[in-house]
C-alpha cells in the first residue's frame, strides 16, 4: 500500500506546464464550492431574507434586497476565482490576466449594483418630487447608459487598453451619424420638448389631430407607442407629435354631461319647474358620482321652444374620469330623469307634425225635368 500512496504523491505533484495536478484538483474544487456557494446565497439566503423584509412596513428593505439580489451572486466568483490566483503559482502575462478578470469581475459587480438602485431610486424621486412619470424613465435610461459606458471604459483601463483614441474615434463616427441621422436627432429633440412640456405621460388618453385616439404606453427616444382602444399599438414618430395638436384627456379634471331632455307642450309651468328643480338637485350631489366645478354650476334649465317640444337643457360633471364609471353614471342619470319625467305626470317629447285637413261640402245643383 505504501507504494500505491507514493504512486498518488507522485501523480498528485506532477507538473503540467509549471502547474501541478494537485494545484488543478484544489482550483477545481474552488470552482465547484464558488458555483454552490453562489447558488445558495441567491436561492435560499436571499429569499429568507425577502420573506422577512415582507414582513416590514417599510418597501426601503424590499427594494434593497431587489437591487443587491444578482449582482452579488457575482462576490463568490470573484473570491473563487481570487484564490484560484493565489494558489497557482502562476506569473507574468497569465497572473496579471488573471487579477484583471478579478478586478474587472468586481467593477462589473459595483456597477451593477448601481443599475439596479436606478430604477427604485427614480420610482421614489417620481413620487415625491416635481418629476414626470416620462421624465424620470428617460433620465433612468439615460443614467443606465451612463453607468455602463462608465464600467466599460473602466474594464477596458483595468486591461490596459487606452480609451482616448477611442473616444476620439467615436466623436468622428458621431460626426459622420449625425449628418446621415438627421430625422434620428429630430425625434430626440422632439420627445425632450414633449416631456419638457409635460404635454402627455404614459396611462393619458390623448386624440391626436382629431383622428387618433388610445392610450399613451411609452414615450421612447425616437417614438411614442399609443394603445389604440382596439388594443392595437400605433407608433408614432416623436417629430410628428409635436407639430399637431394634441388633446390630453389625462388632463380633464372632469368629464363633462351635456344632454337636451324634450318634453311635450302639455307640460305645466309648475311641472317643468319641479322637474328641473329635481333634476338640479340630484346632480348636485356629491355622493350620486357627480362632481361640483367650480367654474360652472351644474343645471337643469328649460331653455327654448323647440318646433314640438319644450326644451330642458342639463349640464353636469362627473368625479371619474374613467369612462366605464362615466358610462355607468350617464345610465344612472337617465333612469333618474325618466323617474322624475314621470312622477311629475310629464312625458317626452319625439318630433311630430300636426296635419289639419279642411273639409269642403260642394252643392249638387238639382236638375229640373
Amino acid at each position: 500500500m505504501e507504494g500505491f500512496f507514493n504512486l498518488i504523491a507522485e501523480v498528485w505533484n506532477e507538473d503540467l506546464l509549471g502547474i501541478t495536478v494537485g494545484n488543478i484538483f484544489i482550483s477545481l474544487i474552488i470552482v465547484i464550492f464558488s458555483v454552490i456557494i453562489r447558488a445558495l446565497l441567491i436561492n435560499r439566503v436571499f429569499k429568507i431574507l425577502e420573506n422577512l423584509a415582507k414582513e416590514t412596513e417599510t418597501e426601503a428593505d424590499d427594494i434593497l434586497l431587489e437591487t443587491l439580489e444578482k449582482p452579488l451572486g457575482n462576490v463568490p466568483l470573484a473570491i473563487g476565482l481570487y484564490l484560484i490566483i493565489e494558489l497557482l503559482p502562476l506569473s507574468g502575462m497569465a497572473d496579471i490576466f488573471l487579477t484583471n478578470i478579478v478586478k474587472a469581475l468586481i467593477a462589473f459587480t459595483i456597477f451593477s449594483v448601481l443599475t439596479k438602485a436606478i430604477g427604485p431610486l427614480f420610482e421614489l424621486l417620481a413620487s415625491r418630487s416635481w418629476l414626470t412619470a416620462a421624465l424620470s424613465m428617460w433620465l433612468e435610461r439615460f443614467s443606465r447608459v451612463l453607468i455602463w459606458i462608465l464600467a466599460i471604459a473602466i474594464i477596458l483601463d483595468i486591461f490596459g487598453v487606452q480609451i482616448g483614441p477611442i473616444i476620439a474615434g467615436l466623436g468622428l463616427f458621431s460626426v459622420a451619424v449625425a449628418l446621415g441621422a438627421q430625422d434620428l436627432f429630430k425625434n430626440l429633440i422632439s420627445g425632450i420638448l414633449i416631456i419638457a412640456e409635460n404635454r402627455f405621460q404614459p396611462g393619458d388618453r390623448i386624440e391626436v389631430d382629431g383622428k387618433l385616439h388610445g392610450i399613451v404606453e411609452t414615450i421612447g427616444f425616437r417614438s411614442t407607442m399609443i394603445r389604440l382602444f382596439n388594443t392595437s399599438p400605433m407608433i408614432i414618430p416623436n417629430k410628428d407629435l409635436s407639430d399637431v395638436n394634441v388633446i390630453n384627456h389625462g388632463e380633464m379634471r372632469y368629464r363633462r354631461i351635456r344632454w337636451q331632455v324634450n318634453l311635450v307642450y302639455s307640460t305645466s309651468i309648475e311641472q317643468l319647474k319641479r322637474i328641473c328643480s329635481e333634476i338640479t338637485e340630484y346632480i348636485n350631489n356629491e355622493d350620486e358620482g357627480f362632481a361640483i366645478n367650480p367654474g360652472q354650476n351644474s343645471f337643469a334649465k328649460a331653455v327654448e321652444f323647440g318646433g314640438s317640444s319644450i326644451d330642458v337643457e342639463i349640464l353636469c360633471y362627473s368625479a371619474t374620469k374613467d369612462y366605464t364609471h362615466y358610462s355607468e353614471l350617464k345610465e344612472k342619470l337617465v333612469h333618474r330623469i325618466m323617474e322624475i319625467v314621470k312622477d311629475n305626470k310629464s312625458d317626452f317629447a319625439f318630433p311630430s307634425r300636426s296635419i289639419y285637413v279642411e273639409s269642403s261640402h260642394e252643392i249638387e245643383p238639382q236638375l229640373k225635368d
